[in-house]
């Protein structure tokens, strides 16, 4: 037997459970995966709550919890190339991450996703990157960010704000980043120049860029977007990951699936050399996951929650 924690409703973190199941073992085209550690996202939080949000990933109940891992191939199927048993691991697993183990098609598909992890890079920061990493930089790809050139994020303090404002610094841009007050020095550290979101953010943002601002990314709703375009920012330069597939004004609905090629390996090795930093607010036993994900959910919180296994 193992471990995994499993829902059979939706709702709450009331309705996750930590459960023995059946081990789990590879087929053909699968490794198994000995989890480490696992990344949450307001995605799993919404998947395992919502069922409309469920069905567009392909989830129903009962289900497993999670998708961002890092571990160790421990098993592996017929069929499968490029991976052997004892590879460190990183990547996703759609409702299969918070478990003793994880099963993932090699090669990867549009559910699961399989990656070595780099040498230098813990289990625990790889477990934090490859949602919010590369929806950060798809994001940024969209709208064309370049030195010299000021770049407005909404919800800068996030999971994703967090890898977008130091992306968009690494490529040279000015960041102005929405947050609540809270949270300005952590964006400072950062490198981002902060400014409140609510009501007259476009003035706000006037006053901190008088030239004007060039681009603009909303990770949280469309308020940021919405002040972009007042500011005069042409639509083909906001993206949006948060506002469905139809955001206001014709700007850019983007998502992790469209970052380029190599932004994982961009992203990993700015984090192992130390020009990006990836900010644990909290680690979890997978016996506590209903309070790992109220405090996720709580989106007050500074930097990656994790479980470890």
């Amino acid at each position: 037997m193992s471990r995994a924690v499993i829902y059979e409703k939706f709702g709450g973190p009331d309705v996750l459970e930590l459960r023995e199941v059946a081990e789990p073992h590879a087929g053909p085209g699968q490794v198994r995966i000995a989890v480490k550690a696992a990344g949450l996202n307001p995605m799993d939080w919404l998947i395992s709550s919502t069922p409309q949000v469920a069905g567009m990933f392909g989830v129903s109940v009962p289900a497993g919890f999670g998708y961002d891992f890092a571990g160790v191939v421990d098993e592996v199927g017929p069929g499968v190339e490029g991976f052997a048993a004892g590879d460190r691991v990183f990547g996703g697993a759609m409702a299969k991450a918070v478990a003793d183990f994880a099963i993932v098609s090699v090669p990867s598909t549009s559910v699961d996703a399989l990656f070595h992890t780099p040498q230098g890079l813990s289990d625990q920061l790889a477990s934090a990157v490859p949602t919010p990493g590369m929806t950060a930089a798809a994001a940024l790809e969209a709208i064309d960010v370049r030195a010299g050139q000021t770049v407005l994020i909404g919800g800068a303090s996030g999971g994703v704000g967090v890898f977008a404002v130091q992306l968009a610094k690494l490529a040279g841009a000015r960041v102005i980043g929405t947050a609540s007050p809270s949270t300005f020095d952590f964006l400072r550290e950062l490198g981002a120049e902060p400014v409140a979101y609510g009501p007259g953010l476009a003035d706000r943002v006037r006053a901190s860029a008088p030239g004007g601002i060039a681009a603009a990314t909303d990770l949280f709703g469309t308020e940021a977007a919405e002040a972009a375009l007042e500011l005069g920012v042409p639509a083909e330069r906001i993206s949006t990951i948060a506002a469905g597939p139809n955001p206001p004004g014709g700007v850019r609905a983007t998502g992790g699936a469209e970052a380029g090629p190599e932004a994982l390996g961009r992203i990993t090795g700015a984090i192992i050399d130390g020009t990006i930093t990836v900010p644990i607010a909290a680690t979890f036993p997978m016996e506590q996951v209903r309070a790992a994900v109220e405090l996720q959910a709580g989106r007050h919180v500074h930097g990656k929650v994790l479980i470890v296994m």
